[in-house]
């Protein structure tokens, strides 16, 4: 039996990232009402994120390496309407240090 996908993008959003990168750390947040009227918007929203990730699989990368990562991961969603993302993307370490 397939799984099914989870019913909104924040959520498939969520699942992509745990699936690529198992992060100690995940916040997704729907931006999509700040940008109503912008380019990319829908009027059902679900279009720009921002993303906060922890996860020991950015160690060596730099910033370039880990967005290219996450878009990668988040290529489906792209595909079908995510138009934005925000990312803050850390290592453990990183985040301990504030």
């Amino acid at each position: 039996m397939q799984a099914m996908n989870p019913p909104n993008r924040a959520a498939r959003i969520e699942a992509a990232i745990q699936g690529a990168f198992a992060p100690d750390a995940i916040t997704v947040q729907d931006d999509s009402a700040l940008h109503a009227g912008h380019a990319g918007a829908r009027p059902g929203g679900e279009t720009h994120y921002t993303l906060r990730i922890v996860a020991s699989a950015f160690a060596g990368q730099n910033r370039v390496a880990r967005s290219r990562a996450v878009h990668e991961a988040l290529a489906a969603e792209f595909a079908t309407g995510l138009h934005a993302l925000s990312l803050k993307l850390l290592t453990p370490e990183e985040a301990a240090k504030g």
